[in-house]
């Protein structure tokens, strides 16, 4: 089942009676898939590899810049100029040899989003832009997988657990995305470091809770719920939501049935 450095490497999960040995085992067998090797990545990706999950999917086509270290901490110095795939790769491996990464260097988009998602148990969402959230939203209601939700600018972000059950997904959230160029990215905008360590820490922890089948009691972790994270404040707010029966994806009657061309969905084309 575990070998004996394994026994000692997670051994303060296992001690644990929310995980214990067949939490742990879970996380063995359990394969992820990161969307995106970037700031919100970063913690994800070490935290899922540090928890020992047994296979960890990234997906990212940008490569590294001086301007990404200050939150994108899986990368170095040294890693500027190469793949965010494989610098993420070398780092988690270099963290847990034990986990199983694979790197996808490509854009995520129509063509490719149903067979990559569809590979994997669980989808943690990371990107960035628009048109990839909706793409990854209908491609996890499409294949039936569970979506780890999160975003930040500046000061603030929010994290939730889409789909599944009676769960909302991203469109019950969000039905139309913001007009082009209305919401600046973190280039425009700028972003505290620390909140991708915030964000990407909630994220990671509701990727397990998913994957061992809940933490004791809370067993839901934050599916229905929007955590909204203000760290100028600081503040944590928590926003009930539900899914809604007119959504196009996930309700009652959907209209989308397949993958669309998300940068034309977004204005973007």
């Amino acid at each position: 089942m575990f070998t004996r450095s394994q026994l000692q490497r997670y051994s303060r999960q296992i001690v644990m009676q929310e995980i214990g040995a067949a939490g742990q085992l879970r996380l063995k067998e359990a394969s992820l898939l990161v969307i995106g090797a970037g700031g919100l990545g970063s913690p994800i990706l070490q935290y899922l590899a540090g928890a020992g999950v047994g296979r960890l999917g990234v997906v990212d086509s940008d490569v590294v810049e001086l301007s990404n270290l200050h939150r994108q901490v899986v990368h170095s110095t040294a890693d500027v100029g190469r793949s965010k795939v494989e610098s993420a790769r070398d780092h988690l491996l270099a963290l847990n040899p034990d986990v199983i990464v694979d790197g996808h260097e490509l854009h995520l988009d129509s063509t490719n989003a149903l067979a990559l998602i569809g590979g994997y148990d669980v989808i943690v969402d990371g990107s960035d832009n628009f048109p990839t959230r909706y793409l990854v939203n209908d491609a996890c209601i499409l294949t039936g997988k569970q979506l780890v939700y999160g975003a930040l600018s500046r000061f603030e972000g929010q994290v939730s657990v889409l789909g599944g059950g009676s769960n909302p997904c991203y469109r019950c959230l969000f039905p139309t995305p913001p007009p082009p160029g209305a919401v600046p990215g973190c280039a425009e905008a700028g972003v505290l470091g620390a909140l991708t360590g915030v964000i990407g820490s909630l994220m990671a922890a509701e990727a397990l809770r998913l994957v061992v089948g809940g933490f004791g009691g809370s067993a839901s972790g934050l599916a229905g719920t929007l955590q909204l994270v203000d760290l100028l404040t600081p503040a944590f707010t928590s926003i009930a939501v539900s899914r809604d029966p007119d959504c196009p994806v996930c309700g009652v009657e959907p209209t989308i049935t397949e993958l669309v061309d998300y940068q034309a969905f977004c204005g973007l084309a």
